[in-house]
């Protein structure tokens, strides 16, 4: 049984490793793809929150944040295979600030088709992943 368990974390922590491997590839002086694709978003969510919160957030480089992305990527598929809270715990991270960046759900109104496409992507991926996780 240890095995398998062992292998599992490999097969899930690969994903991770991987997609950090990809991005950090790309990332180049620029930031690569995932700092164009971040500046953006994150610039609406900053203006968003520093609506609501009542004071101005500080500018954040998307190079840094892009690299702060890639890093707790790599650092918590690598700590995870070896069997470490900490990495669990990286990864979480890095998943709850990316979700909302990604899939920008405050930006749209569910009157609006472009919500309606965003929560169906979001279903679709979700079953994949149940489905995925069945043998």
């Amino acid at each position: 049984m240890g095995f398998f368990s062992f292998f599992g974390r490999v097969l899930f922590s690969a994903i991770f490793i991987l997609s950090a491997w990809q991005a950090l590839n790309e990332f180049g002086t620029d930031g690569g793809l995932a700092a164009k694709e971040l500046a953006p978003k994150f610039s609406v969510l900053k203006d968003h929150l520093s609506s609501k919160m009542g004071f101005a957030l500080p500018d954040v480089d998307p190079i840094h944040l892009a690299g702060a992305v890639i890093a707790l990527k790599g650092l918590g598929g690598i700590l995870f295979v070896l069997n470490s809270n900490i990495g669990a715990f990286l990864l979480i991270i890095q998943l709850a600030f990316t979700t909302p960046l990604i899939y920008d759900f405050y930006n749209f109104s569910p009157d609006t088709p472009k919500f309606g496409v965003l929560l169906n992507d979001v279903y679709r991926r979700s079953i994949d992943f149940e489905e995925g996780l069945k043998v």
